[in-house]
């Protein structure tokens, strides 16, 4: 975990300017200990003290929204594994009641299914069943306040009771909620919308927090989905052959523990999972970030652009396992670095390093085609009088899923090529193999090859003067019969490539896998 992605624990409550520049703003998850012990309802809603009797006698007869997973003790977000049922606030608290009563006589040993066993009992089955066994039940962000839609406001009786913490004061709420668990519960990983502040009245929770990156380990539903919020992994058994990123999720998470008095600040888009103790009690609250509050609806267009551009560019540089500064150098020592030696170039003149590159593209190129006199795929005569007709197979290469460094031969002896080197071994190749340059350029060039290819015509230009570079680019495309065929195989490899981080960043960060027409490869 980055160091700057470090949760950090306060002990002493910061004041609403020092929460807004110095936690806020770097979206990172904070812990603030014994925050809010001086609340009425810390003591008031406390269990082991009467607590649910004052809860039951203050907001008894309010109606309240309960959540019953078919997963229970998990509960998934996906509204296909849960049901949602009206029930008076008061029958929620005796299956409370209840349940602290079978934990006492079972001295805290009992079975989830045998707690929930009697508390169920008492309610109308069809509405609290979706068959014969019990549900678990938990009420999950029943509104205290809602400045948006007052009108489900369920339990507003509770919010002089709470106070709204002090480096909040300046902010302008969306909702305050109640969190409450009559046994064991846990949610599935999901993120909010909104900044959001949970704070631990009664019980304890742990939480394990991933930042935003961390999305393609987990694994997030489609976008256009009803739980677009919520990671697809199962929590109980994954399935890591569905889902094999998530064997490194953990490795990108943080975990920690909320007791009562205890708050945490959760900034949006960072994904949470929650384990509730028995019989906890929570309260959150949530407001819009300054970034969404100042996003302009007319540029929602545009910046969605940028930032698909940025995460495939990210992708780009992911797929193929590039490690930057990786020259010839680096991997042969015995490689020597030249200077450009003109474009007539004889083999005799080359480097050994140069040479043996030469040898091995010249053989990939070989390898994929027939050379005989009658059915021939490459016939390598004398340059000007030779002509190239690649096989069927080796046209269906572009049709395999050659995205990555270590799938693709051409790739990966380009990408062991220092700009001048890379120059001659071409400058060579275009003197004495044209037909064989011409065959690899406009037929087996794959996705990821030409994007290596391209990034070492950049570092060409970076590292040579403009009249080498004019030397080199004659010497490469004069080489082809149509040079702007060769420059359209490059550019079309180059957008495939593209296109194939821009499907991948769909899938990661958006859960959508989509087939984009291709774009057309001669």
């Amino acid at each position: 975990m980055e160091e700057s992605l470090q949760i950090q624990r306060f002990e002493q409550l910061p004041s609403s300017t020092e929460f807004a520049s110095q936690i806020e703003s770097k979206n990172v998850p904070a812990v603030f200990n014994g925050c809010i012990k001086d609340w009425k309802a810390f003591v008031k809603w406390n269990p082991a003290n009467g607590g649910l009797d004052y809860l039951q006698e203050r907001v008894g007869s309010s109606t309240v929204e309960a959540m019953l997973s078919k997963t229970a003790p998990v509960f998934y977000g996906d509204i296909r594994s849960h049901e949602r049922v009206q029930l008076p606030f008061s029958t929620f608290i005796d299956f409370c009641k209840q349940s602290m009563r079978n934990t006492d006589s079972s001295g805290g040993s009992l079975l989830q299914s045998e707690r929930h066993q009697d508390a169920v009992t008492d309610v109308d089955q069809e509405s609290m069943l979706s068959g014969d066994v019990p549900q678990q039940i938990y009420l999950a962000q029943v509104p205290i306040m809602n400045s948006e839609d007052r009108e489900r406001v369920q339990l507003e009786g509770l919010r002089e009771d709470i106070q709204t913490p002090t480096f909040l004061e300046t902010k302008e709420l969306a909702s305050v909620n109640l969190w409450m668990n009559n046994a064991q519960s846990r949610s599935s990983t999901h993120y909010d919308p909104h900044h959001n502040v949970l704070c631990v009245v009664a019980g304890s929770k742990q939480v394990v927090l991933w930042p935003p990156s961390a999305s393609p380990f987990l694994y997030p539903m489609p976008v256009y989905g009803e739980a677009s919020n919520h990671s697809s992994i199962a929590l109980e058994n994954p399935d890591f052959s569905l889902y094999p990123r998530a064997k490194c999720s953990m490795d990108y998470s943080q975990k920690v523990i909320l007791h009562a008095g205890d708050a945490l600040f959760i900034p949006e888009g960072w994904f949470h999972q929650v384990d509730s103790d028995d019989l906890t009690i929570a309260v959150n609250f949530w407001w819009r970030s300054n970034i969404m509050s100042n996003m302009l609806e007319h540029m929602d267009a545009y910046y969605l652009r940028r930032i698909l551009r940025r995460l495939m560019d990210k992708e780009m540089t992911d797929l193929d396992n590039f490690v930057p500064d990786h020259g010839c150098c680096d991997l042969n020592p015995a490689c020597k670095k030249q200077g450009l030696l003109g474009k007539d170039l004889k083999l005799h003149e080359l480097e050994p390093f140069s040479l043996q590159a030469l040898q091995e593209l010249v053989s990939v190129v070989h390898d994929c085609v027939n050379i005989t006199d009658q059915s021939q795929c490459i016939q390598s005569t004398p340059p000007n009088d030779s002509k190239v007709s690649v096989k069927h197979e080796c046209d269906k290469t572009l049709t395999r899923k050659l995205f990555f460094l270590e799938d693709d031969p051409v790739a990966k002896i380009l990408w062991t090529l220092d700009p001048s080197t890379l120059q001659n071994v071409l400058l060579a190749m275009a003197h004495n193999f044209p037909r064989t340059l011409e065959a690899l350029i406009l037929h087996l060039l794959s996705p990821v090859g030409a994007e290596v290819l391209t990034r070492k015509f950049d570092e060409v230009d970076q590292h040579t003067t403009e009249d080498d570079r004019n030397k080199f680019y004659q010497g490469f495309y004069g080489a082809f019969d149509d040079q702007f065929a060769a420059m359209e195989a490059i550019l079309n490899g180059k957008e495939l490539f593209a296109l194939q981080a821009f499907k991948d960043s769909l899938d990661k960060f958006l859960g959508v896998n989509i087939d984009v027409p291709k774009p057309s490869i001669r």
